[in-house]
């Protein structure tokens, strides 16, 4: 099923910028060249049927896009399908509020982007990973308390959207978890998650480029709104970055990276297209 209708007036305004240079060009030539009287009419079908095939591709890479680049109060922002990890300068890992590192299928998802780092990206063991955690220096407000009743796991909780910076990682405590090791936020969490989030990056990130997948888009599930869509969540981590105080300095930029099997899901033309008004 195509994200674009055929019909949109967006690429119809998009067509009629082609048409308008097509129709420059054409008449400049037409200057120089006359057209022989009996070739007018398969002249004038060939660029009937030019106009559509032009306007045939710019339908189908509205429906294929793959990457956008716009600015949000002064700051580059690039959203794109990708990998996080082969993206430069800063890559965020989302975690839970405990910052476990333990990939059992229960804790952490094998599959996870969490899991993917320990398992093949983590450049030390796990167990010293979790020696950098406990000794990093996290601001008092960062720390919410223990959990001694916690059957598996750590015990040390910290506030969602705290940041621990380990090397070109930011691992930063996204989902709550409740008794059965389950991942999940409310909506009003999920957006105090990125005010704070956007907050923290904005007084470490230090003229770095920042990557981020969509927050949201894994196996945390948002409280009440379980049929919310990657691209709602996207719409959000937008208008929440807008209203908050980040704002990256030339050449650091913000690359919101998507999952090659979430590209079907979200349509890049209506976030760019609604960009002015987020």
């Amino acid at each position: 099923m195509a994200k674009v209708s055929f019909l949109d007036k967006r690429i119809f305004r998009q067509f009629l910028e082609v048409v308008s240079v097509i129709s420059v060009v054409a008449s400049l030539t037409f200057i120089f060249v006359e057209i022989p009287k009996g070739c007018k009419l398969a002249v004038g079908g060939i660029f009937l049927i030019l106009l559509l095939l032009v306007y045939v591709a710019l339908w189908v890479r509205s429906n294929n896009l793959q990457q956008i680049h716009t600015k949000i109060e002064g700051s580059d922002v690039i959203i794109k399908q990708g990998d996080i990890f082969e993206q430069p300068d800063f890559k965020v890992i989302a975690f839970n509020e405990y910052l476990d590192t333990q990939v059992d299928e229960k804790i952490i998802s094998g599959n996870s982007l969490n899991g993917i780092f320990i398992k093949s990206h983590l450049d030390t063991s796990v167990v010293d990973l979790d020696r950098y955690i406990e000794k990093y220096p996290f601001e008092d407000e960062d720390v919410v308390g223990k959990n001694p009743e916690r059957k598996s796991g750590k015990k040390t909780r910290f506030e969602i959207g705290s940041i621990c910076v380990y090397g070109e990682y930011l691992l930063t405590a996204f989902s709550k978890f409740d008794d059965k090791n389950r991942a999940r936020l409310t909506m009003p969490e999920y957006l105090g998650f990125l005010i704070k989030f956007w907050d923290k990056v904005n007084r470490i990130y230090a003229q770095k480029s920042v990557s981020v997948p969509i927050f949201g888009s894994g196996i945390t599930r948002i409280k009440e709104h379980k049929n919310i869509s990657d691209e709602d969540l996207l719409k959000i981590m937008l208008w929440t970055f807008r209203i908050s105080e980040m704002r990256f300095k030339y050449p650091a930029k913000l690359t919101i990276i998507i999952h090659p099997k979430k590209m079907d899901t979200i349509n890049l033309l209506d976030i760019k297209s609604s960009n002015n008004g987020l």
